[in-house]
């Protein structure tokens, strides 16, 4: 897997551009599994070329958009059953209670938050669970768009420097995560009521 990642990094990325983050965000959110490659990618270009970091961080949006698409029309076409079978009953119901607490940002926090925060589970359950298809693309867009242009941003302010800040939180993360979850789920639920439109 890393002569994978050195390839895409040295090869495909500089001899396409903006769309090959689009392909390698669409590989890794559906096929492949490469924990945090979007990141350090985007943070990279964004430094070696923070005039064009903004194509970046769309085409690896995209990309992710695209991929986690795919995964929803297979949970969509495979049912239960599949998602049962890939990931586990336990799992599955720990996730259906998520949706049934949270709806949407049962989502949109994995889509933010780094590894070791299960992400795909919830794409395929969306698919099975009956999440409809244009709320489901929005939620994906959104989130990864606001995770993709804060590393995009760093990585033009503090160059590959900013490496290490991506380095940290995953350390902060992994040692919080049973709490930081909890809070981003509120914190995000509090927003959408603030920002919801009074009738």
């Amino acid at each position: 897997m890393h002569e994978l990642v050195v390839w895409m990094q040295r090869t495909l990325i500089p001899l396409l551009g903006p769309p090959g983050m689009f392909v390698v965000a669409f590989f890794d959110s559906s096929f492949l599994s490469i924990p945090e490659v979007n990141d350090i990618f985007v943070i990279t270009e964004a430094a070696v070329r923070p005039g064009t970091a903004w194509a970046y961080v769309i085409a690896t949006t995209a990309g992710s958009v695209a991929g986690c698409s795919v995964l929803w029309w297979m949970g969509k076409r495979g049912g239960e059953r599949l998602l049962v079978r890939r990931f586990g009953p336990e799992r599955v119901e720990q996730t259906r209670r998520a949706f049934r607490r949270w709806d949407l940002l049962a989502l949109a926090v994995p889509a933010l938050l780094p590894p070791p925060m299960p992400f795909k589970i919830f794409v395929f359950s969306s698919g099975v669970f009956g999440v409809p298809f244009r709320r489901f693309v929005v939620t994906v867009a959104l989130a990864r768009g606001a995770r993709y242009a804060t590393w995009a941003i760093l990585g033009a302010a503090y160059g590959r420097g900013a490496l290490s800040y991506l380095k940290a939180f995953d350390a902060w993360f992994d040692r919080y995560d049973v709490v930081v979850v909890p809070l981003a789920l509120v914190l995000l639920l509090v927003g959408l009521l603030v920002a919801r439109p009074q009738s």
